[in-house]
């Protein structure tokens, strides 16, 4: 068996502007749940709240954008990546290693 070889990313998502409080922190917890269900960790989060969007996502001029630091292996990332396009209150998401 290969040894995991975790790595640090971050991820920014943005969820609708619709999204009230307790579907923000369901948001997030699903993302933690996944992280965690593979051996990774959350060792950061911030909900930097609503924001005017650049450009309109989806027929949306503002998001809630909230930031999370984690640990992961690198071939499960491409699995959170696939899972958050599916997301339905996640209009987009950008994953960086740190």
């Amino acid at each position: 068996m290969v040894a995991q070889r975790l790595r640090d990313y971050e991820i920014v998502m943005i969820l609708t502007p619709e999204a009230n409080e307790g579907e923000i922190e369901a948001a997030i917890e699903r993302v933690s749940a996944f992280i965690a269900d593979r051996g990774g960790s959350v060792s950061e989060r911030e909900i930097w709240g609503l924001r005017r969007l650049a450009y309109p996502i989806n027929k949306f001029m503002e998001g809630i954008y909230i930031l999370a630091k984690f640990s992961l292996d690198a071939d499960d990332v491409l699995d959170l990546d696939r899972s958050l396009n599916t997301s339905e209150d996640i209009i987009r998401h950008l994953v960086t290693k740190l």
